[in-house]
């Protein structure tokens, strides 16, 4: 790993960390929709600094969830509940974010940014970051 990539991890684990530190911000003032979008988007920034170390570049969220799951879950180096957790947590911001009238319970929202929390505990682990 060069000096970049590094440098690219650690910017994208801070992303990760503040993403989460929003998403509990927000749950304490009950609101759930954008904590959820939070809890997503550490995930998401987790799943980027893990792929700076194989050089993709890819900004479509599908095609990184896509990506995570061939090169990290199918090959077994992820549990499969992490892809669980991030399939849930995207499929959720998606319907809170854009569709109308759409509500997210307290407990959901806050099921999410453990899960988050977790996800985002074992990339960085794995990273060794």
């Amino acid at each position: 790993m060069n000096e970049h990539q590094k440098e690219l991890i650690l910017y994208r684990l801070e992303q990760a960390d503040e993403s989460l530190q929003s998403a509990e911000l927000l749950l304490r003032n009950d609101k759930h929709r954008p904590s959820v979008n939070r809890s997503y988007y550490a995930m998401f920034y987790a799943v980027l600094a893990l792929l700076v170390t194989e050089n993709y570049s890819i900004s479509k969220h599908s095609g990184v969830i896509s990506v995570f799951d061939r090169e990290y879950i199918k090959k077994g180096i992820f549990d499969k509940n992490l892809s669980k957790w991030l399939h849930e947590s995207f499929d959720l911001r998606q319907r809170a974010d854009y569709t109308e009238m759409f509500s997210v319970s307290k407990e959901r929202a806050e099921e999410i940014m453990k899960n988050a929390g977790l996800f985002v505990m074992e990339l960085r682990n794995f990273l060794k970051l």
